[in-house]
């Protein structure tokens, strides 16, 4: 449903470069477009910029110097209405958005002139624009580990200058975490901005662009505070009712833990019976399983009617996503009985406007305002729908890998001890791995047999050099890296051997070996000058308990 109109407005487009600002008025525009949502927004701009100053004229363009120039161009685009429509005394107001510019075009018009010389007279630019963190997030791949820091300290870390934040979400952003890795890879696809989208998708949370502060905002639950803005008649057009699909299918929950398995469905009233999603886990952690189940058992409520709404004039008082309003008191705007009378949330705006080339030139350059072929349409979804609009991402790639080191804070510092840390809110035991790339950050690992079966009680032993596996908020030991100091034997008596103690001074080695192509074993006590040994070779079986020389 679509509906074009003429209208005349007050458009102003600034473009501000290395801190320069260039102001561009509806006279000189030609079209532009705006897409306003509630995660963010985007748009195009063209307009006609004259320059006849080789000619003896008045008129220069100024910004051509900085517009071809690389550096970053912030956008402030802003349309007002002209004429009252509405009331005997109207108080205007502006749409107000901002970005940042991610492409512009440039085309020079050239005129012939009586000389025969062709000489430049306009030149038309065109931008297009998106909101700050969609243009600088996607462009963004840290690989970054934080220990005992919030997401509010990550975003906060990766906001830069440019992008403005702010919070009302402590349940899922303010709380303290032994491990957050943000590891993205350029060649993996998923950005920063996919990442943190990822996160509020998979937290339940909200994500909405402010456009009053023209900065972003994370919160728990969708703002309904606010007077709504009642919409007068005379600006609409027409209303459509949108009916998104429903949700057909239950959830169930799986833990494939072998000591305590569990299987917990989550069922809705609306599901086709044997249709549902399988979700996997594999943790000892009761409260993983059950906070997983109340996030699937959120997931499952489906989304309320929605409303198109075309219009026919652009409204003396602006609004922007995620601004409650009210339709008109009568049956016209009613949509079958699924709005009359209550607050509505914009969730979605989409306003164009062309220039007329009927319209001369010289009629309108210099104007403040235009007459503008125009389009605009709002989509609006009740005040108490819990569903939350995001743009496209794609989940990030984990796990990534980096080595560390295993700590342990038994005996001497020389002495290759092991050790397990019990964690006091899962009363896990747990290995703790030093990132020497991390700036020696410090993170939790299972402390399990690891690839070797579990009557083997072998736990790594401390300094030991090992390849660690980066998840979101955990991490695993993916395997041993080195020899322990004195463990490898000369190739050529084709030597194995197993050492236990804390140093080669002070521990105990059982050691298989050849020599002269006959096998040899050997198991050795040594305590400083004090050793004891078994010795079995062709021929002969040595014991021995004896003092080394000092």
């Amino acid at each position: 449903m679509e509906h074009t109109f003429d209208e005349r407005l007050a458009v102003t487009l600034t473009l501000t470069i290395a801190g320069k600002a260039h102001e561009i008025i509806a006279g000189s525009i030609k079209r532009f477009a705006l897409e306003l949502w509630s995660w963010g927004l985007e748009g195009e701009v063209e307009f006609l910029l004259t320059d006849n100053s080789a000619q003896g004229g008045k008129e220069k363009d100024a910004l051509l110097a900085d517009f071809i120039k690389p550096d970053l161009v912030e956008v402030t685009v802003e349309v007002k209405a002209v004429l009252a429509e509405a009331s005997a005394r109207p108080s205007h107001t502006a749409l107000k958005v901002q970005g940042l510019v991610t492409d512009k075009t440039l085309v020079e018009e050239v005129v012939p002139t009586t000389s025969g010389a062709s000489v430049i007279l306009h030149r038309r630019y065109g931008i297009r624009f998106q909101d700050a963190a969609r243009v600088l997030w996607r462009q963004h791949y840290p690989c970054a580990l934080y220990t005992s820091k919030t997401l509010k300290d990550v975003l906060e870390a990766h906001k830069g200058d440019k992008i403005r934040l702010a919070y009302d979400w402590d349940a899922g952003l303010g709380t303290s975490h032994s491990i957050i890795f943000v590891g993205l890879n350029p060649e993996g696809g998923a950005s920063f901005y996919d990442w943190v989208l990822w996160y509020v998708h998979g937290h339940r949370g909200v994500w909405t662009y402010d456009y009053a502060t023209q900065g972003y905002k994370f919160a728990a639950a969708k703002d309904t505070s606010g007077t709504p803005l009642k919409l007068v008649d005379e600006n609409l057009q027409g209303l459509e009712v949108l009916l998104p699909e429903v949700i057909r299918h239950d959830v169930t929950v799986l833990n494939a833990t072998a000591e305590s398995p569990q299987t917990q469905p989550v069922t809705q009233k609306q599901a086709v019976a044997g249709i549902r999603q399988d979700v996997l886990l594999c943790t000892p952690i009761s409260d993983d399983v059950q906070a997983r189940v109340d996030l699937e058992t959120a997931r499952l409520k489906w989304r309320s009617p929605e409303m198109e709404l075309v219009w026919r004039s652009f409204p003396e008082k602006t609004f922007a996503p995620g601004a409650l309003v009210k339709l008109p008191d009568n049956a016209a705007w009613g949509a079958a009985g699924l709005t009359a009378g209550e607050p509505l949330r914009v969730r979605s705006l989409h306003l164009s406007g062309e220039v007329s080339d009927e319209q001369g030139q010289e009629e309108v350059y210099n104007d403040s305002n235009a007459l503008f072929s125009f389009r605009m349409s709002t989509r609006l979804e009740r005040k108490d729908d819990p569903y939350v609009d995001l743009p496209a991402w794609q989940p990030p790639a984990y796990p990534r890998y980096v080595e560390g080191f295993i700590v342990s804070e038994q005996g001497a510092d020389k002495d290759e001890t092991w050790q397990a840390y019990t964690d006091s809110k899962t009363s896990l035991d747990g290995y703790k791995v030093k990132i020497p790339l991390f700036a020696d950050q410090i993170i939790p690992a299972p402390f399990n047999p690891n690839l070797l079966p579990g009557h083997f009680y072998f736990p790594a032993y401390k300094g030991e050099r090992v390849l660690v596996a980066l998840g979101f908020q955990t991490a695993w030991i993916k395997r041993f890296l080195d020899w322990r100091t004195g463990a490898r034997m000369p190739q050529d008596g084709q030597g194995v051997q197993l050492l236990v103690g804390k140093t080669p001074e002070n521990g105990t080695a059982l050691k298989h070996f050849y020599t002269d192509d006959k096998p040899v074993f050997l198991m050795q006590r040594t305590n400083a000058k004090d050793t004891q040994k078994i010795q079995l070779d062709e021929g002969t079986l040595l014991i021995q308990v004896k003092e080394e020389p000092s």
